[in-house]
């Protein structure tokens, strides 16, 4: 997993540097990390591809 992973935080209008960042599968099948916003501590999200079937 990649040391720095940053994202767009909706509630900052702003790109941030994911706190906490964690690898998920979402129920459509597409990778994500997951992570808290570190300003206001929103939950925030960084797409990365599609699991192969």
């Amino acid at each position: 997993m990649p040391e720095k992973i940053t994202a767009y935080c909706v509630k900052c209008r702003k790109t941030v540097e994911m706190k906490n960042p964690q690898q998920v599968t979402l129920k459509n099948g597409r990778l994500a990390y997951k992570g808290t916003c570190p300003n206001c501590g929103t939950t925030v999200y960084r797409f990365v591809g599609r699991v192969k079937q």
